[in-house]
């Protein structure tokens, strides 16, 4: 059994992770959206522009169908509430802030669980 000092620690590089995830990605893509505007079809067609993109769009879309399924299946399994959190978190920004978040959320739990 991990002391408690570790799993705070745990806890807490989720925590960074999220911030992380939120920042890197909206790094990029906040001047798109400030020359563009909200133009879906736009960036749907810039996205897939060539393979390199699309490997990566489509990457993204399975990863959070995925993530979906994990949370859940994980959360509903251990019981926890406000699973409703990391999907916001992924559809807001992605993969990189949702399975973090989610990550924080079930280390939570499950400190709680420990104590």
């Amino acid at each position: 059994m991990a002391s408690p000092s570790t799993l705070l620690r745990q806890r807490y590089v989720y925590l960074i992770l999220c911030v992380v995830g939120v920042f890197l990605p909206y790094w990029q893509i906040m001047p798109w959206f400030l020359d563009h505007g909200l133009d879906i079809r736009l960036f749907v067609q810039q996205l897939f522009a060539n393979r390199i993109g699309a490997f990566f769009g489509l990457d993204v879309l399975v990863s959070s169908l995925v993530l979906w399924i994990f949370v859940f299946a994980e959360g509903g399994r251990l019981g926890m509430r406000r699973l409703w959190i990391p999907l916001i978190g992924t559809l807001l920004v992605g993969v990189s802030l949702g399975l973090p978040l989610f990550l924080y959320m079930r280390q939570i739990h499950l400190d709680k669980a420990t104590i």
